[in-house]
């Protein structure tokens, strides 16, 4: 079960595009956070549009916004962030194939099954990759040390080195 459910009756689509405004609530974005090991989503909203291609085909093209708290890498401190992604997704039945090329550019189809597509999903995923997998809090530098050449593994392999 998706903790971000906005589900969608493909059947029930319009001709043309269709455009749907989502929010996650409260409760939602609890349970978004605890997927994502994120301190705290504090925001998350979309404005998805569904367009039918050809060949059954279904286009969901998404811009989300959210604002997160992640933990710092180095500190552990409350690093906030605000994110913003546009996206684009193809799905079709089972049995298309795996890619279609449209505009001129393979794309990769993703499967739909069961009539319905999971438009909160669909942006909950898109989310868990715009996120920073390294946050760092302001002022806070990559762990490094000074000389970071000597601390590479072959710097170390070579000043091992006995010589003969």
């Amino acid at each position: 079960m998706s903790e971000f459910p906005r589900p969608v009756e493909i059947t029930r689509l319009s001709a043309g595009a269709t455009v749907f405004e989502i929010a996650a609530t409260p409760p939602e974005r609890a349970a978004l956070a605890r997927r994502f090991a994120l301190l705290a989503l504090d925001r998350l909203e979309a404005r998805v549009t569904l367009v039918s291609l050809a060949g059954g085909l279904l286009r969901l093209v998404a811009e989300l916004s959210a604002d997160v708290q992640q933990e710092c890498v180095v500190t552990l401190a409350p690093v906030a962030n605000r994110i913003e992604d546009r996206f684009s997704l193809v799905y079709g039945a089972a049995t298309v194939e795996d890619e279609v090329v449209l505009n001129g550019k393979a794309e990769l189809v993703e499967p739909l099954a069961g009539g319905t597509l999971d438009l909160g999903e669909a942006v909950a995923q898109q989310l868990s990759l715009a996120l920073d997998p390294y946050p760092r809090a302001p002022g806070v530098e990559a762990a490094l040390p000074a000389d970071s050449a000597k601390a590479s593994p072959f710097a170390v392999l070579a000043g091992g080195k006995e010589e003969r």
